[in-house]
């Protein structure tokens, strides 16, 4: 009788892993974005948007079914921004693109889809990116109110950035892969955006044109050059310079200042508070920048 009971309850539990085992292999592990991450990719779009010069910008992200998580108003944007920043990065998320894949679908001559445009949730406007983590969307970010279209594109993607190409431990250990260190070089991108605590950010620049000058009064740059050469002036004094972000001025030039030339595996580091401006740059010029506070 024994045997039985026990053979009997053998089954029992053989059936009960079967069943388990069974419904394991028709459902999938599934990533989803936290709030902690949707303020991550607000906190990197916004640090570019320091970069770029680019105020008034809305900064909206979603999870992977298109509901809000997070949203970013910058000071001096339009009424209707929170709304059209949304629709990018419900649009990037629920059709599995970049936004600018329909604007140009629809505009392009000759072939436009312009009844796209009467899709429901579709906002078909440059400014819309997913977040991909290991292959898999986790949800968006779209940008409105920039300057452009495109400095939208750069702040979304930034945004996006901050998630799809770091791999973060318990320990905080980031890591980024040769491909996403070439993605993040190939339009210039924040890696580490100085969120979570930390006081410094790294940022892989790339720059085909000279800039203004530039004084950031709590950050020191470190600046490693990876290929190109560029014309640096630091030292002096910025002319015409006015506050343009927390902790941020811009000027015209520099007057008296010391200019070096730069190229690949030269390092400099610009001290706190002191101007500098790239007067002359081949194109591209791609170098490290690290920002230490």
């Amino acid at each position: 009788m024994q045997v039985r009971k026990f053979m009997k309850y053998g089954v029992t539990i053989a059936l009960c892993f079967a069943a388990i085992a069974s419904l394991n292999s028709q459902t999938l592990e599934k990533k989803s974005l936290s709030l902690a991450g949707a303020e991550r990719a607000i906190a990197a779009a916004k640090s570019e948007a320091t970069r770029l010069q680019a105020p008034g910008a809305v900064i909206a992200v979603v999870d992977d079914g298109g509901n809000l998580m997070a949203l970013a108003r910058l000071d001096g944007t339009f009424a209707a921004g929170a709304n059209v920043s949304i629709g990018k990065a419900r649009t990037a998320v629920l059709f599995k693109k970049p936004t600018r894949v329909f604007e140009e679908l629809i505009n392009s001559s000759g072939k436009g889809r312009t009844v796209m445009a009467s899709l429901e949730n579709f906002t078909p406007l440059i400014g819309g990116i997913p977040i991909v983590v290991n292959g898999e969307i986790v949800g968006g970010v779209g940008v409105s109110g920039a300057a452009s279209a495109d400095e939208d594109e750069k702040l979304a993607i930034a945004g996006a950035n901050a998630l799809s190409s770091s791999h973060t431990s318990a320990g905080g250990v980031s890591f980024f892969d040769s491909h996403s260190v070439d993605e993040a070089f190939g339009k210039g991108a924040v890696l580490v955006d100085g969120s979570d605590g930390r006081n410094y950010m790294v940022h892989a620049s790339r720059r085909s044109t000279p800039g203004q000058a530039e004084i950031h009064t709590r950050d020191t740059d470190v600046i490693y050059v990876l290929d190109g050469e560029a014309s640096l002036t630091t030292g002096g004094r910025a002319v015409d310079a006015k506050t343009t972000g927390q902790d941020e001025l811009r000027g015209v030039t520099i007057d008296a200042g010391q200019t070096r030339s730069l190229t690949k595996g030269d390092v400099v580091v610009i001290p706190a508070g002191v101007p500098h401006q790239f007067v002359k740059v081949t194109n591209p010029f791609l170098y490290f920048v690290v920002k230490v506070r």
